[in-house]
């Protein structure tokens, strides 16, 4: 049985070669979020804002739900991927992280197709449920504070349509998931949803080793 190949920096530089593709806008927008504190640690990998512009267009989506806009990079990648009527509403903590995407939404033209929701992340999803109904969203992506990934993800799935994708970032968390003695509260809410996905009989589910571990999950 074939193994899983480790990730040196030849073969990482190797991939990032024939596969990913750039633009300016994309890298001007990632070197400005890694100027920022925590910027390089909070930002999603280049590659990873790929696939999630991959994943938009493979479900079809008109509809996505970002937990977690940070600078709104992930936000800038998934809205390109979205056909002209189609909505991305992103929510946020605060205002001062996605204000530094803003500008480079409005410069793709993409940013009539974001609704960015600033507040609680669970006060706002229990707003969409209320405000759009249950499974009015084709993906929703969670990216947001670890501690309560359990919370957004059970919300998600009442929001997700049946046969919609739940991507959920930082599922291997540093590494932190697997060190017994990490047990702060961050590492503890993201192994909680790792051992609560695995046995989840409502969704389909695949944990992908890439970047710092992204998880797919469709809903049954």
């Amino acid at each position: 049985m074939a193994h899983q190949t480790a990730v040196t920096p030849d073969l990482l530089a190797y991939v990032r070669d024939v596969s990913f593709r750039d633009d300016d806008l994309l890298r001007e927008l990632r070197e400005a979020t890694a100027d920022l504190p925590g910027g390089s640690a909070m930002q999603v990998m280049a590659e990873e804002g790929q696939l999630l512009a991959l994943l938009v267009g493979v479900t079809g989506a008109r509809a996505v739900l970002e937990i977690g806009t940070f600078t709104g990079y992930s936000t800038l990648c998934m809205a390109r991927a979205l056909p002209a009527d189609g909505v991305l509403v992103s929510c946020d903590i605060e205002e001062r992280w996605p204000s530094v995407g803003a500008d480079f939404w409005k410069r793709d033209g993409v940013d009539g197709r974001i609704d960015l929701r600033i507040g609680d992340a669970a006060g706002t999803l229990d707003a969409l449920l209320a405000e759009r109904g249950p499974e009015s969203f084709d993906l929703v992506f969670i990216d947001a504070d670890k501690a309560n990934y359990v919370r957004y993800y059970e919300s998600s799935l009442e929001l997700v349509r049946t046969g919609g994708l739940i991507v959920v970032d930082n599922t291997l968390f540093f590494g932190r998931v697997a060190d017994p003695a990490a047990v702060d509260p961050d590492t503890e809410g993201v192994r909680a949803l790792n051992r609560l996905l695995c046995r989840d009989p409502r969704v389909e589910l695949s944990m992908l080793v890439m970047a710092d571990g992204i998880t797919l999950a469709r809903k049954r």
